[in-house]
């Protein structure tokens, strides 16, 4: 520990030995040891903590991963729960209000362009981070995609209200006791030329004067007065392409370009134009075609008299135009 120190006299001309005092003796050796201490503290306290703060986080990392593996697990769980409300939206919602259903490659479409998750690369739980995070973007444009679907199925349900409030869907005139029921839809004789023709339309049987309701809510596009064919009538346009039309009239109620709604009168009974007898001719059309008026009396007749009014509509006999 000590080393022999020796010592010049120029007096003697010779090299005398130091002693060394017992104090510094000590003083030393106390030094070594309390320097070995230090670094023995030094050593233990860095071996420690660090060994700690290790396994601290070894255990967090194992509580991320269990996390990660809970939320993938939820993810899961509301994706199927979309999955559900979607096929609501197409099979029922959209059915309703006739609109075509979502095309499966815009609902599942991915998220494309250049690397996403490139930031979320290079790190031991990367996979798990990068499936995590793909799973909520995709439910996210899903849910981003129903939610404009729902916005759309509010506007046309909207639309839809409207819709049903215009298509033609009572008798044009008071007809309850259906005993007005005179001609249906279908080939009928003419009554002037004798022949099997076309009729496109239904003949209600009622006195002159007797009042003409509009059977939907539209806009009146003709107001025309003639000596033949139709003779005096009047054209609705309900919109949603619907068409009806009123025909043999006596009198007028409406002017071209007037809204009118249903149960509103328009006009009055007559026996104008090609006509045998008093009475009113109704069609409907739908995107320009003639179509069995009978197919919408669901307004004011019940199950019953629907059935009766099939049934006298359907009897072969003579048109009264």
């Amino acid at each position: 520990m000590f080393e022999t120190k020796y010592k010049y006299n120029p007096k003697t001309l010779t090299y005398e030995r130091v002693e060394i005092s017992v104090k510094k003796r000590v003083l030393t050796g106390f030094s070594f040891v309390a320097t070995g201490l230090v670094f023995a503290a030094i050593f233990i306290l860095f071996f420690y903590v660090g060994s700690h703060n290790e396994k601290k986080l070894l255990r967090e990392n194992e509580q991320l991963v269990f996390q990660y593996n809970l939320l993938n697990k939820r993810v899961d769980q509301l994706t199927a729960v979309l999955d559900d409300i979607q096929k609501r939206d197409d099979d029922i919602y959209r059915t309703i209000f006739e609109a075509e259903p979502i095309a499966k490659n815009i609902r599942k479409a991915g998220i494309g362009g250049v690397n996403r998750h490139k930031n979320l690369e290079g790190y031991d739980n990367s996979d798990i981070v990068i499936t995590s995070t793909k799973k909520l973007d995709q439910l996210a444009k899903q849910l981003y995609v129903q939610s404009t679907s729902f916005d759309e199925v509010f506007e046309l349900a909207k639309e839809k209200e409207k819709m049903l409030a215009s298509i033609p869907a009572i008798q044009p005139i008071s007809n309850k006791d259906l005993a007005r029921m005179a001609s249906g839809y279908g080939y009928r004789i003419h009554p002037i030329y004798k022949t099997r023709k076309m009729h496109s339309g239904m003949d209600f049987t009622a006195p002159t004067g007797t009042e003409i309701y509009a059977t939907g809510n539209g806009i009146i596009k003709e107001v025309e007065r003639s000596r033949r064919g139709f003779g005096n009538h009047v054209v609705i346009d309900h919109g949603f392409g619907y068409q009806t039309i009123y025909a043999h009239m006596s009198t007028f109620n409406v002017r071209v370009g007037q809204k009118i709604k249903r149960g509103e009168i328009i006009g009055y009974v007559g026996n104008t134009g090609t006509s045998t007898a008093p009475h009113l001719h109704y069609e409907v059309h739908k995107n320009g075609q003639a179509v069995n008026p009978i197919s919408f009396y669901f307004n004011d007749l019940t199950p019953k008299e629907y059935d009766a009014m099939i049934e006298l509509s359907a009897a072969a006999n003579q048109s009264f135009d």
